[in-house]
């Protein structure tokens, strides 16, 4: 019986620290549209990215936040926000938004 116990709780423990490493974070979708519109609109390359955040603006409308560091084919490199707006219930996305940054 007390095996039983000892092996039953070191599966539970397994499970759970493999289920809480695996779970992607809940703005990975949105860094994937934030990466592939920067892609088709720069053509650069993306050598950096960081997640700054989400902002409920109403009920209806959110926004994710992300700083994209890029290089462009003649090698020079700068920063760039993309803002993406989108309904949280539906995903129905707004606008995208990319502001420069030479930082």
């Amino acid at each position: 019986m007390k095996r039983l116990l000892i092996f039953s709780v070191a599966v539970f423990i397994v499970i759970a620290f493999n289920v809480s490493v695996e779970a992607e974070p809940e703005y990975a979708k949105w860094g994937a549209i934030a990466v592939n519109e920067t892609q088709k609109r720069f053509k650069a390359d993306i050598i950096d990215y960081k997640h700054i955040g989400r902002i409920e603006l109403t009920p209806k409308k959110s926004e994710e936040k992300f700083k994209l560091w890029l290089r462009n084919k003649e090698g020079n490199e700068f920063g760039l926000y993309v803002s993406i707006q989108f309904d949280p219930s539906t995903d129905l996305i707004y606008s995208i938004r990319f502001s420069e940054s030479n930082q």
